[in-house]
């Protein structure tokens, strides 16, 4: 048996105060695009839901596209039923019968919008989960906590009933926060960090640094490919790349101590900050987790993040790695990053790379080096 009709909930933060119609526009927006190759449905908005009559597409196609859409809480695969008690009575049984797995315990919960119909909610509760236990032997009704919760909505015009809910992206839709520019080098953290970016309602393009010859052509044609994959929760996203070789070479050649790392990854905000402004980005966003890395200490993190004056945004600040990995193995970015192909953060490191770096000294010696006044 397969279900009719999906049930679309919103997230019921982008429900309050005056935002709530452009968000539901958002979100509704976003649901028409992912699910544009089934050209047969039918979307009933209502407050806070979206009803999609399937017109015989596929659930499991509509259902994985689904989970690309940010600012949905949940939804439900749902059946029709005519609007009268037998007909109700008899998909209920069909549907428990149909369960992969056949519960023990279940409850009927019924929501009458419609009150033309004879029978009140409680009355309903009664008639169905009555006439599918005398139909199931062995099973019992438990009101508090029921391995199956069997909903039943009496509409308009016909009854819908459910008795799944899927976990949905969450967040705010698509571009309701802003735009902001990801910094994407090719591992596993800021694909994860331009994810979260999105989850909470940024439009996000990407910039990423590559150091050719030092750095493969496969190298970058795998930043490529992760961004192809974010791109599948937005409509598209751009990407900056920039040739950083001139650039890290000539760091390198005039200081080669243990602040280097500090100094290529200041010139790179800088760049990045310039691309942000050119683009009209709001924030900068990176995937630095506390700790992980020497240019992570939070030292660090402080003499490198002063260098540009938008906001930055790190996602992952306070995730531990397997944390993040989880992430990005459901969103299908982890096995891209973890291809061999190393970025031009790897090139030119120090034996002993400072995890306590002096602002000053940095300046001192950035201001020693013409290039730092327009790194282009």
């Amino acid at each position: 048996m397969k279900p009719d009709c999906l049930i679309l909930r919103l997230g019921e933060l982008t429900l309050k105060g005056r935002n709530r119609k452009r968000f539901e526009k958002s979100v509704l927006t976003q649901i028409r695009k992912v699910l544009g190759s089934f050209p047969d449905l039918r979307y009933i908005p209502e407050y806070g839901r979206v009803y999609v009559e399937l017109g015989g597409a596929a659930y499991e196609e509509t259902s994985v596209a689904l989970q690309r859409v940010f600012g949905l809480a949940s939804f439900s695969p749902a059946y029709h039923a005519p609007l009268e008690l037998e007909a109700i009575q008899e998909m209920a049984l069909r549907m428990m019968q149909g369960l992969p797995k056949q519960p023990t315990t279940f409850k009927v919960t019924v929501r009458r919008v419609n009150k033309a119909f004879p029978h009140d909610s409680q009355r309903m509760n009664y008639l169905v989960g009555g006439y599918v236990l005398q139909a199931c032997p062995g099973l019992q009704v438990d009101v508090h906590n029921p391995e199956v919760e069997l909903r039943v909505e009496l509409r308009e015009e016909k009854a819908l009933l459910y008795a799944e809910v899927i976990e949905g992206a969450g967040g705010f839709p698509l571009g309701t926060s802003g735009r902001a520019l990801l910094m994407l080098s090719g591992g596993i953290d800021s694909p994860v960090a331009g994810w979260l970016a999105m989850r909470k309602g940024l439009e996000i393009e990407a910039i990423h640094f590559h150091s050719y010859p030092y750095t493969s052509e496969r190298a970058k044609d795998k930043v490529i490919e992760l961004a192809r994959q974010l791109s599948a929760y937005s409509d598209s996203i751009k990407l900056h790349l920039v040739p950083f070789t001139n650039v890290q070479t000539s760091i390198h050649q005039a200081y080669q101590d243990n602040l280097l790392v500090t100094l290529i990854r200041r010139a790179m905000y800088r760049i990045a900050e310039q691309v942000a402004e050119r683009e009209g980005l709001g924030a900068l966003v990176t995937g630095e987790s506390l700790g992980q890395v020497a240019s992570q200490t939070l030292p660090s993190l402080n003499v490198i993040g002063r260098v540009v004056t938008l906001p930055l945004l790190q996602p992952l600040i306070m995730m531990d790695k397997q944390d993040i990995i989880r992430i990005a193995e459901s969103i299908g970015t982890f096995p891209i990053s973890i291809l061999p192909y190393e970025d031009c953060c790897s090139l030119f490191l120090p034996p002993s790379p400072s995890t306590n770096p002096n602002l000053r000294m940095v300046e001192k010696i950035e201001n020693s080096m013409s290039f730092f006044t327009s790194p282009n």
